[in-house]
């Protein structure tokens, strides 16, 4: 058995890429390929002296072998997959490997002296949230920090996106991967992007913490899936570049949920999810962060809602402003649905929404919340389409003026301006429906989104 991973998540082209590698061979080596439309295949190392090395805690350094690679001046910025093979045998590659295999992002540099094209953020912070190497994670087992306080979980250990096991309930619609990985929502969505022409540039969302003007270099950011952990930095950095005239897509849910801090010169990230005087990190309360999440995105998971296990029910996502550009071409009209019959349902996994006061089920109509202030919804956000979630989701979470269940849950389609332009959709299930390609309107309504943001 052998497994890895890597020193830094992320690398700039002529850079050192370090792998911490244990393995019970005498020897190894390592297959690199890039993430695109599939697997491209680059480079295959010598072959290495293997040692064995023991397994740690959740929240330690696991401190293994190290071994560097020079990461070629030519590779561009993409998803990269480290294959690793023993003396043995090498198990078939696949991004839902649990072991074998580490992930890493050569990440971009933006164009010099002007702003354009597109940067996609993979959610680093959240794979580790839910990464169970060292049998524990934030959701089981979670490792105690007393300064600050929390639950702290590393980031130097195997696993974060690939290569490790996950905590959580398997997904209903797709037995292929584990939810909380880079295969169940942001490889799919990569590959759709590689595709459709599009050539974005990399990074994590901690590159962004760490370099706050990275945003800065490109016209519109992209996430997927689900983005629930952030730091501070990053968060302030994203909404400056939003300030400053940049363009930011979610198609993605769960968004900003938790703040998390990062300690230990990079190397873990703890959150304080509860006790006697609540959370600390929520980002919505008075009592946590102060910072509703609604400033950021538009939406919030409070105003929508999570559905883990089995089958889904909803009547799609019903449109409100047929002539608003991000329908163009769809043909939908005022009232018709969408990702009701698709697979999975478009309403996912995790849904966020924005405060509704009514839905009336006959006509499909709803409308904001006249509170809707109070909560962070931005004074122009634009309702586009919104879900309805019945009493049959599993978390319909409390919020202001609501206890848990209570009031009008919806996932909501929808955007607003802040100089540049926040576009949300309100599900963490986008990506999948999308990949699946049945429901040409979702794949318009993703082009529509892309094209206008990276124009404007």
């Amino acid at each position: 058995m052998i497994h890895a991973y890597p020193g830094r998540a992320s690398v700039l082209p002529g850079e050192r890429l370090v792998l911490h590698v244990a393995t019970d061979s005498r020897r190894f080596r390592v297959h690199f390929y890039r993430w695109r439309d599939g697997f491209e295949a680059l480079h295959s190392s010598s072959w290495l002296p293997g040692e064995r090395a023991r397994e740690r805690g959740a929240g330690d350094d696991w401190d293994w072998p190290a071994y560097e690679f020079l990461v070629p001046a030519h590779w561009t910025s993409s998803v990269y997959v480290a294959h690793l093979e023993e003396a043995e045998g090498k198990a078939p590659l696949s991004l839902a490997l649990d072991s074998a295999t580490a992930l890493f992002v050569v990440r971009g540099q933006g164009a010099a002296g002007r702003r354009g094209g597109m940067l996609y953020k993979l959610p680093l912070a959240t794979y580790h949230a839910y990464n169970f190497s060292g049998g524990g994670c934030y959701y089981c087992n979670p490792p105690a920090s007393s300064e600050p306080p929390g639950a702290r979980v590393s980031l130097r250990r195997p696993g974060g996106g690939i290569g490790g096991p996950t905590w959580g309930a398997p997904d209903h619609y797709d037995a292929t991967s584990a939810r909380q990985t880079f295969a169940h929502w942001d490889g799919r969505f990569i590959r759709w992007l590689a595709r459709q022409g599009y050539t974005p540039e990399f990074c994590t969302d901690l590159d962004i913490h760490a370099d706050p003007g990275l945003p800065l270099r490109y016209r519109l950011l992209v996430s997927a899936g689900h983005d629930e952990y952030w730091t501070e930095p990053t968060r302030d950095a994203v909404e400056d570049f939003v300030a400053s005239g940049g363009n930011l897509a979610f198609f993605a849910a769960n968004l900003c949920w938790w703040r998390v801090h990062l300690v230990d010169g990079a190397g873990a990230l703890v959150c304080h999810q509860g006790g006697p005087r609540g959370a600390f990190d929520h980002w919505w309360p008075a009592r946590g962060a102060g910072r509703p999440e609604d400033r950021l995105a538009g939406v919030s998971y409070r105003h929508g809602g999570g559905w883990w296990d089995g089958a889904r029910h909803t009547p799609g996502f019903i449109v409100q402003q047929p002539d608003h550009w991000v329908f163009e071409g769809t043909g939908l009209g005022r009232g018709d649905a969408f990702g009701a019959d698709t697979w999975p349902p478009l309403a996912g996994y995790e849904c966020d929404g924005a405060p509704l006061d009514t839905f009336d089920r006959a006509s499909g109509m709803a409308t904001l919340s006249a509170w809707a202030d109070e909560t962070g919804t931005p004074d122009d956000y634009q309702l586009l389409a919104a879900c309805p979630l019945d009493r049959r989701w599993q978390e319909l979470p409390p919020r202001e003026r609501h206890a848990a269940g209570e009031g009008v849950h919806a996932a909501t389609l929808g955007l607003f301006e802040r100089n540049g332009t926040v576009f949300s959709a309100g599900t963490t299930d986008w990506a999948q429906v999308l990949a699946d390609g049945r429901d040409r309107r979702v794949e318009r309504i993703t082009r529509n989104v892309l094209d206008r943001l990276l124009r404007h």
